[in-house]
């Protein structure tokens, strides 16, 4: 953390959007990283982030379901909430008064840009909601209401990160201070992008229609196991090198997801696996995902029996998050020259 400027703090933040049926991808990319996050010397804060998943249709018992149960994941994964703070964004209206600032410091050439943009609303840009649009600032607004320095985030959305700096440093720019960081994205360790089980070139997703594409967080361990047997594989034996994979995707995808839960390199992997037919891999990988995932899925079914203390510990994490970005915002307020309550 050597490139942080010295005078922040350092502070991490990230968010996932609470959209329904987390699975595998999003705890190896993102949740898993997160509660390594929590480990160091660092404050943390991490967040369901409501406000993004409503820029396209929701329905209002799905979302607060889905809210309640992402805030179950991370828990269930090891994120303490009293040693990280744990928030639903819509709890913390400082995130959405900073975004219609930078909104004004955003330019429309930036947002034309993004590639997520272009991927959602594709032909029917027309049709799409000025949120879909507009929502990196938000994001932008998600991270500098914080003043966070670091945000462990997956390989597609570094180009929003990229975006927050360079609202941040229009914002620095235009009002001559120094008052935002230069956010830092975070990219790292095998699993960062965890491919689809039925095909190896395209992302592990939601949205799939195949539910035997991705491993759901609350799957159970015969769920689990029965995926893994059944992911698409090629005919050929696991390669003996890491770079024996690059042309293979599936063989690829259930390599790295390996590593990723045994918490090693992909060369490590190799060297324990490589040469392995997928006949005797895939019960390798099928036992060490049991192990690890079902605890998580046990204590996520235990958690959602209670909603009641979900929303308590939401309800402390606004808290904690509002006094940090509270006294950000209300200067942010006074750099633009917005007359403050006396």
């Amino acid at each position: 953390m050597s490139d942080r400027p010295s005078r922040f703090t350092p502070r991490v933040f990230s968010g996932i959007q609470p959209s329904g049926n987390l699975h595998l991808g999003n705890y190896l990319g993102a949740v898993k990283r997160f509660v390594d996050w929590q480990a160091r010397d660092v404050e943390t804060i991490f967040c369901m982030v409501d406000q993004h998943a409503i820029t396209v249709w929701q329905d209002p018992a799905d979302l607060a379901r889905s809210t309640r149960e992402l805030a179950a994941g991370f828990i269930a994964a090891g994120i303490d909430p009293e040693r990280s703070i744990l928030i639903a964004q819509s709890q913390v209206p400082e995130h959405a008064q900073l975004a219609w600032i930078l909104n004004c410091v955003a330019r429309m050439g930036w947002m034309r840009r993004m590639t997520q943009w272009k991927e959602k609303a594709g032909k029917n840009a027309e049709e799409a909601s000025l949120g879909l649009f507009a929502y990196p600032a938000l994001m932008a607004a998600d991270i500098l209401v914080y003043h966070a320095t670091h945000v462990p985030v997956g390989e597609d959305q570094k180009q929003h990160i990229e975006l927050t700096r360079d609202i941040a440093a229009k914002f620095n720019h235009d009002y001559g201070v120094d008052f935002f960081p230069e956010t830092q994205p975070v990219i790292e360790g095998a699993g960062t992008r965890v491919m689809s089980l039925r095909d190896g070139s395209r992302k592990m997703s939601k949205s799939d229609a195949s539910d035997a594409a991705r491993i759901n967080m609350t799957d159970d361990a015969d769920a689990i196991a029965r995926k893994i047997r059944r992911a698409r594989t090629d005919p050929k034996p696991l390669p003996e090198t890491a770079e024996g994979l690059e042309t293979r995707p599936e063989a690829r995808n259930l390599v790295n997801i390996y590593a990723a839960l045994r918490e090693i390199t992909v060369e490590a992997a190799i060297a324990e696996v490589g040469g392995q037919g997928f006949g005797q891999f895939k019960p390798l990988l099928a036992d060490l995902a049991v192990e690890k995932l079902s605890p998580i899925a046990g204590e996520m079914a235990r958690l959602m029996d209670d909603p009641a203390q979900i929303d308590a510990i939401l309800g402390r994490g606004a808290e904690r998050a509002r006094a940090i970005a509270a006294p950000i915002l209300d200067e942010t307020y006074r750099i633009v020259g917005f007359v403050r309550p006396a």
